[in-house]
């Protein structure tokens, strides 16, 4: 299997192997079970044959991989990623259940377990949780929890209002949307501005709002500033009339739900942007619609 085509290092190698993460380490050794890859601190982990490319993997390249542990708990690393990595959160489907625990789909081979101790509520298979991937610092195995409390991170350094955060649907509440941003704060999108389409699970480009003194934040799905909100709703109308082939059936009468569905936005804001596109020469308003103007 060894390959002795030259290596390019391009890429920096991990001081040592980290569980849950992704890890940049070096082809050092070809056996029958696979090849053994190391990091800095000589310490050297399997790659299984089934994830080797043989022209892609020549001996004494880095190579980026996953590692996490086997059915036996043995370290082991992967060419293909989870769905969430060791402190992200995902939507994962419960595939199986036990005394002592579920297991969900994360997208590798070995399912991700969830013990009884970390669940909220007993699991059902083929039901999705939102759930965070944590390690055992004793046992160095990974796992999921439901309780997502202790890891919220309650200091708001370094946010301000209309930063951009990535953020993963929590759970829907009377007044919108609970969110996870950056992994680590606690948020929420209120359900009178939301104006597209959103479900537990969902990742979504968020925008603070407010940074609150309880430790969370308001957020948006749409960028802030009056500049930034113009410019975003007059360019989602032209694009999409240019998709549909230089226009739309729509005009100030047309009815509130039918603008939310098509243009994701409340008919105020559609009407004040049309006015916009129309007093700039952009569009041009018809009887029974509007369309590019040429």
């Amino acid at each position: 299997m060894t390959n002795n085509k030259t290596p390019t290092k391009t890429k920096i190698k991990n001081s040592s192997i980290k569980i849950g993460e992704i890890n940049t380490l070096e082809i050092v050794r070809d056996t029958d079970y696979g090849f053994f890859l190391e990091a800095e601190d000589r310490e050297e982990i399997l790659l299984p044959n089934a994830y080797i490319i043989e022209d892609e993997m020549p001996m004494g390249s880095l190579i980026d991989v996953f590692v996490y542990t086997d059915s036996e708990d043995r370290p082991v690393a992967s060419t293909k990623t989870p769905y969430s990595k060791l402190g992200e959160y995902g939507y994962f489907t419960a595939v199986d259940y036990n005394k002592y625990g579920a297991f969900v789909n994360w997208g590798l081979p070995k399912d991700l377990f969830v013990p009884l101790s970390q669940q909220k509520e007993r699991f059902e298979v083929g039901k999705k949780y939102l759930l965070r991937v944590c390690l055992d610092e004793q046992t160095d195995r990974l796992y999921a929890t439901q309780k997502i409390g202790k890891f919220i991170n309650r200091d708001m350094k370094g946010l301000y209002v209309s930063k951009a955060l990535d953020a993963i649907v929590l759970a829907q509440t009377p007044l919108g949307y609970k969110v996870i941003a950056e992994n680590q704060y606690e948020g929420m999108l209120f359900k009178n501005e939301i104006f597209e389409p959103i479900k537990v699970g969902d990742r979504k480009k968020v925008y603070i709002k407010q940074v609150r003194k309880d430790f969370k934040l308001d957020l948006s799905l749409q960028p802030l500033g009056a500049k930034a909100k113009v410019n975003e709703a007059q360019g989602k109308i032209v694009q999409l009339l240019k998709d549909a082939g230089g226009s739309l059936p729509f005009t100030y009468k047309s009815d509130a739900e039918d603008i939310k569905k098509i243009f994701n936005m409340s008919k105020k804001n559609f009407k004040r942007t049309l006015t916009e596109l129309i007093e700039t020469k952009q569009i041009v308003l018809l009887e029974d619609g509007i369309k590019v103007a040429p």
